[in-house]
């Protein structure tokens, strides 16, 4: 079992700059690629970016690409999302995920692909 707890939430402004962390415990965090994702109209969690174990590759949503920068430190067992320029409509609760993969370059990118769940954090942003 892999625990995950994502802090790091909050009210801003438009424009302003937040950064989610998402700390892991229970396994090996070097083990598993790690995500971020957000509900989104019409699905229950859409893909907001994605690590692999290494943290050599990462990838993100064209609505973020350029603003929000996915990390990890495997050292603290913790995966970050630093968020800036942020949007009225990236006002959502973001879940970080995580799935074991024996591969240390590969990303995850589906939310079916994922085993553990945090249970969120909210992040809202005023205009």
């Amino acid at each position: 079992q892999v625990q995950l707890v994502e802090s790091g939430g909050g009210l801003v402004q438009a424009g302003g700059s937040l950064r989610l962390s998402c700390a892991a415990s229970g396994r090996t965090f070097s083990n598993y690629a790690m995500g971020w994702f957000r509900p989104a109209p019409g699905k229950e969690r859409e893909f907001v970016a994605a690590i692999s174990r290494s943290g050599t590759t990462t990838y993100s949503a064209d609505s973020v690409k350029g603003r929000f920068t996915i990390s990890r430190d495997n050292s603290k067992s913790t995966v970050y999302l630093q968020m800036n320029s942020l949007k009225p409509e990236d006002t959502a609760v973001y879940y970080c995920a995580a799935e074991w993969r024996p591969s240390s370059t590969v990303v995850v990118t589906t939310t079916e692909q994922y085993d553990y769940w945090g249970q969120g954090t909210q992040v809202t942003v005023s205009s």
